[in-house]
């Protein structure tokens, strides 16, 4: 990923669902102005979500999602319904595709059910209106509960009718974007001095920065501050040429014990993993899960999830780093499972603790359903940073910059 592209974590997300054979691919391809999909009379055509990051005026940039039919039949149809419903939890605009002259059927009405129960906005495009005869009216809703608000939009994929109209109406949609929101650039004033500290081992990315570490850069540049990037091995020199303490030390959680001993107390000091979290929404949970780790026993279950995927390397974080710093720490006989990109469990019933990433290529929703499920079975999240901090001893250190999350520290842990 070039540093000047939108990551998909920041993107809109937008899903066209619908059941088999209503066109949703040939909708995909007029409303993206390319051929993304492929499209046949043969139904269920789309058997795995095609995604597509793209720019989409008037929106900017977004995600396109073409789903497969949600009525699929078989042991595999199931299977495709299933990814569709995973789709949902990272949906932040849903199109329903419709059927002109069939109209709403069973399986509409349960998508939008769907739509309603999980908070997502939504529209119908009620697509081949042009096979709509006059005397064929309007597609109504399917009972009295879905009448405030219902207003489709009539299309035509094959002829190309009101594709600006559909886009206009899915941008109406999107909800504005937080400008709050920031990684670092609250934190920090003009022209202060950021430290960032960045590994550079095996399991690194070759000739790249990781997204969290380019994304921190930007904003740091954003708030008119400027950004120093050294390796833990060179960080003490480099403070001492300094002359002058840092405002800030913002590091990768891998190396947090080596930076702690070499950055003075007074210098707030935090990762880069704990700025996502917060920046996702995840933080606060995973502050009060953390603590969680010291009730560990023998045979407990630990599920370590990453929202991508990644070729693991020797050294990696996730199913080696912290499974050794877990055994480490809790002298416990642990049973560590592993789950990436859309492989997430929905029933967490069986784990003692998950332990997620900073979650820098999910989008905010998906991020706020994985807390769910975790909340929903009573089980305990954290993430690398605050569990890494917590195991080292300095979380109360790394989270010095946000007040209101000491509290949620019990003393003594």
């Amino acid at each position: 990923m070039g540093m000047n592209d939108t990551p998909s974590g920041e993107r809109v997300h937008i899903g066209f669902f619908g059941r088999r054979n209503v066109g949703k691919s040939s909708l995909v391809n007029r409303v993206t102005g390319q051929e993304l999909s492929v499209v046949s009379e043969v139904r269920g055509t789309t058997t795995d979500p095609v995604y597509k990051a793209m720019e989409l005026l008037p929106m900017g940039p977004v995600v396109i999602i073409d789903t497969p039919g949600f009525d699929d039949e078989g042991s595999l149809g199931e299977l495709r319904v299933q990814k569709t419903r995973q789709i949902l939890h990272k949906t932040d605009v849903a199109v329903l595709v419709v059927d002109a002259p069939e109209g709403i059927c069973p399986c509409d009405r349960q998508l939008l059910e769907l739509f309603r129960k999980k908070g997502i906005p939504y529209l119908i495009a009620v697509n081949k209106s042009d096979l709509m005869g006059e005397a064929d009216g309007r597609i109504e809703p399917p009972d009295e509960s879905f009448q405030t608000g219902w207003d489709p939009v009539y299309v035509s994929a094959a002829q190309g009718d009101k594709i600006y109209e559909l886009k206009e109406r899915i941008a109406a949609l999107s909800a504005a974007e937080d400008k709050s929101r920031r990684l670092a650039a609250d934190l920090i004033q003009p022209l202060d001095m950021i430290v960032l500290v960045v590994p550079i081992d095996s399991a690194a990315p070759k000739g790249r920065l990781i997204l969290p570490q380019q994304q921190t850069i930007r904003d740091i540049l954003e708030a008119g501050a400027s950004s120093l990037v050294v390796r833990e091995s060179e960080l003490a020199d480099v403070l001492q040429k300094l002359g002058r303490n840092p405002d800030m030390v913002i590091t990768d959680s891998q190396v947090f014990e080596e930076v702690v001993g070499v950055v003075p107390l007074d210098v707030p000091l935090t990762s880069f993993s704990i700025l996502m979290a917060r920046y996702k929404g995840l933080l606060e949970t995973a502050v009060q899960g953390v603590t969680a780790i010291d009730r560990l026993q023998d045979g407990d279950k630990i599920l370590i999830a990453e929202g991508c995927t990644h070729h693991r390397q020797c050294d990696d974080i996730g199913t080696v780093k912290i499974p050794r710093f877990l055994k480490g720490y809790t002298g416990k006989e642990l049973v560590i499972e592993t789950a990436s990109g859309m492989s997430f469990p929905e029933d967490l019933s069986s784990y003692a603790l998950v332990i997620h990433c900073g979650g820098c290529m999910l989008n905010e929703r998906e991020v706020h359903w994985r807390i769910h499920c975790a909340g929903e079975e009573g089980v305990p999240i954290t993430n690398y940073g605050i569990a890494i901090a917590h195991m080292k001893g300095i979380l109360r250190r790394s989270i010095g910059i946000f007040p209101d999350l000491q509290k949620l520290l019990k003393e003594g842990k």
